[in-house]
């Protein structure tokens, strides 16, 4: 499970940019009332629900490179990917911004965000979850970035304990902030949303180092052919 630890390690590091893109969100809880305990517990559930959400998705982009594997393509379709999101680092912002606008999830941002409101106006451990859930489904560069790496696993349950060790990852960083009652400033926010193309870049040299085959254990296993009509297995 070496993709596993990878994906942790990745939500360890990408927690601040989480933190300046969902800073606003996790400060503003409705976890005001409990007790220390209690606030402990609601602040898990939030971080719980978001790596439900990214282990979801994690199992559906897994599953769809399962196919990848199939027809053989998975090692090549790895290299490009990697290749594709290098290119998004280097990409100029202007050109950046047009790529990220993609117009057909706005209805389902908007109701997102429409859910989030009705969701913060109640005080039970369940819509804490709940905020979490829907959380997880806000545009991310950080997230696009990791379910890139969960595709790659070709296997949906790799995929989604892929996601979940990622959102697990996030989780002291983001449990501390939920738990402060200091605000982040925006210079700060800007900060951390500059280190997401580290990250990115990280993600995409991993994902070539993989498809290349090259038997590196951990970073680039061997893919072993198998007889025909079975998978490619790592070595």
């Amino acid at each position: 499970m070496e993709f596993a630890a990878t994906a942790f390690l990745l939500g360890l590091l990408g927690a601040f940019h989480c933190v300046g893109m969902c800073g606003p969100i996790a400060l503003a809880l409705p976890l005001g009332g409990y007790n220390r305990f209690e606030k402990v517990i609601g602040a898990l559930l939030y971080n719980i629900g978001r790596a439900t959400t990214y282990g979801i998705f994690g199992w559906l982009v897994g599953f769809a490179g399962a196919g990848l594997f199939w027809i053989g393509f998975q090692q090549y379709f790895s290299v490009v990917l990697g290749v594709l999101l290098l290119l998004y680092v280097l990409m100029p912002q202007r050109y950046k911004v047009k790529v990220e606008q993609v117009n057909f999830l706005q209805p389902l941002i908007r109701y997102v965000k429409n859910a989030l409101s009705a969701l913060f106006r109640q005080k039970n451990f369940s819509s804490l979850y709940f905020i979490g859930v829907l959380n997880g489904l806000l545009p991310c560069g950080l997230v696009y970035a990791a379910l890139a790496g969960a595709l790659a696993t070709g296997n949906p349950v790799k995929g989604s304990l892929f996601m979940m060790a990622f959102g697990l990852g996030t989780f002291p960083l983001m449990l501390a902030v939920n738990l402060s009652a200091q605000k982040i400033s925006i210079q700060w926010r800007n900060r951390m949303r500059k280190a997401v193309p580290v990250f990115i870049s990280f993600i995409a040299v991993l994902l070539i180092l993989r498809g290349l085959n090259l038997g590196i254990p951990y970073l680039s296993p061997k893919l072993v052919s198998l007889p025909e009509g079975s998978t490619a297995i790592c070595h």
